[in-house]
Parts: structure tokens; C-alpha cells; sequence
């Protein structure tokens, strides 16, 4: 099994385990954003919004930058390709699995099905 540096899953996971950071993360692949901007679709505080925020920065996948006194985000999506290369183990065990499933389901499979042309010439109309 893939065992990737743990720490940096776990937060990584925590992180995408919540919507609103997981929109978060959709708006910033559009583009840098505000903190306000980030709040907005969400009718949440500014405090709440930097909690989220925060919670994306701890596991690397934004980086926040002050300008002024305006906060601005973007998104930085190195750790979510860690996070991808750790689920491909598990992609590739159910696709086997999945594989495997449709040989025996074929393999079960009557040699020649009915024909679906012949099945009504018996009756009348």
C-alpha cells in the first residue's frame, strides 16, 4: 500500500473534508481571491471564513498574501496531488476488483441470449 508523509494527509483530508473549503478550493482554481470574497457565497462572518481559510493554509493548499490590509488567497494544489497519488492505490484496487467482477459476470452469461427480433413473432397485433 501507498504510505504517503501521513501528517500532511491528514490535513489535507480534514481540509477537503468540509463543503464550504471544498468550494473555497473551486473558487480559487478560478482565480486569487480575497478573504471577503471567499465569505461571500456563504453568509458567514469574516471570522468564520478565516477559520476555513486557515484550515485550507495549515494544509498547504493555499497561500494567503497581504497587501495593504487586504488578505489575498490562492490556491496552491501540490498537496492535493499527494492526496490523489493515495487514493490511486485504492482507484486502481476497485478497478481491479470491478474487472474481475464483469469476467465472472460474463463468464455466467447464457452462450447465445434470446433474440430480441424473434421474441414477439408468436403474436397477433
Amino acid at each position: 500500500m501507498v504510505e504517503l508523509k501521513t501528517p500532511q494527509l491528514d490535513t489535507v483530508f480534514h481540509a477537503l473534508g468540509d463543503a464550504t473549503r471544498r468550494q473555497m478550493l473551486r473558487d480559487l482554481a478560478q482565480g486569487e481571491r480575497t478573504v471577503s470574497q471567499l465569505a461571500e457565497p456563504f453568509e458567514i462572518s469574516l471570522a468564520a471564513a478565516s477559520k476555513h481559510i486557515k484550515a485550507l493554509e495549515n494544509a498547504g493548499l493555499i497561500r494567503r498574501e497581504v497587501r495593504g490590509r487586504t488578505h489575498f488567497c490562492r490556491l496552491d494544489p501540490g498537496p492535493l496531488a499527494s492526496a490523489d497519488e493515495w487514493l490511486g492505490f485504492y482507484r486502481q484496487f476497485w478497478t481491479h476488483r470491478l474487472d474481475a467482477l464483469e469476467e465472472i459476470l460474463r463468464q455466467e452469461e447464457p452462450e447465445s441470449a434470446p433474440d430480441s427480433g424473434n421474441a414477439n413473432k408468436g403474436e397477433d397485433k
